[in-house]
């Protein structure tokens, strides 16, 4: 029996595993696909010959045990080794972790982690979700296929983990909390906010109460627009901030100084 340090010394960063590919685009060996992009997708490399490996054309790969180059399948043909403990065919993909509890996803095409008793495919979005969401997510098309707002990381086939945001478009959850680390609440997409923020807004409430304007400006009118929303209003001007007089939110700008032809409500 294979011991666990024996097991961890296969594979790369990404993956454990003891198989590595002929990427068919190039016809190079790596250990998987991502070592590939790496590479192949780099600033290093002209742009004319920058390319990602394209997973489901990938058709031969090498054992690590015995070196022997075969078809796509789970076991060695020569040595008879277990390639990886987690084996899809679909997606020719290997991984001796399977702590990560993978699956694959006919919606999405691809495998993806966490156990699919834990997620639903959604098929507006084009994406799976958490069965937290099932009920409450805000349907976007393919909310997924598209570069992080923050990081311009393709967040589909990401490795990392990603946060549906409340107004539906999504973004690397590493990238949202590093938003949140520089005071930034909205979404960087349509800039609605991206969490409850009631209780800020509350206190805004309560900073304004005690900052009353001085007399030149108490009779200001300006129009808003609330990114919330989406209402234009005409409110009282204040140095901090403006209050949506719609849904109470203070994620507004402010717009000209006469109401735009016409406004969404």
């Amino acid at each position: 029996m294979e011991t666990d340090l024996a097991i961890e010394q296969y594979g790369c960063e990404h993956y454990r595993r003891k198989c590595k590919i002929r990427a068919p685009c190039c016809g190079e060996i790596f250990d998987c696909r991502h070592c590939h992009n790496q590479v192949k997708d780099s600033l290093e490399v002209s742009i004319s010959d920058r390319h990602e490996v394209p997973r489901h054309e990938i058709k031969l790969v090498i054992c690590s045990l015995c070196n022997k180059e075969q078809d796509v399948q789970q076991d060695c043909s020569n040595c008879g080794a277990c390639l990886g403990k987690y084996f899809c065919a679909k997606c020719n993909f290997y991984d001796d972790d399977v702590s990560k509890n993978q699956f694959h996803c006919d919606g999405c095409g691809i495998c993806r982690t966490g156990g699919a008793e834990n997620f639903f495919h959604c098929d507006k979005c084009g994406c799976c979700y958490s069965y937290v969401l099932k009920d409450s997510h805000r349907c976007v098309e393919r909310a997924m296929h598209h570069n992080c707002p923050v990081c311009f990381e393709y967040l589909f086939d990401s490795t990392k983990d990603i946060s549906a945001l409340r107004c539906g478009h999504t973004i690397h959850l590493d990238c949202l909390y590093e938003m949140r680390s520089h005071q930034q609440f909205s979404c960087p997409v349509c800039l609605r906010s991206a969490c409850d923020m009631s209780h800020a807004w509350q206190k805004l409430d309560q900073e304004v109460a005690a900052s009353p304007m001085p007399a030149i400006y108490q009779k200001k009118m300006i129009w808003i627009l609330c990114n919330d929303c989406g209402t234009t209003s005409n409110v009282q001007f204040h140095i901090l901030g403006h209050k949506c007089p719609g849904c109470s939110s203070y994620n507004t700008r402010q717009t000209r100084d006469v109401p735009a032809a016409c406004s969404r409500v």
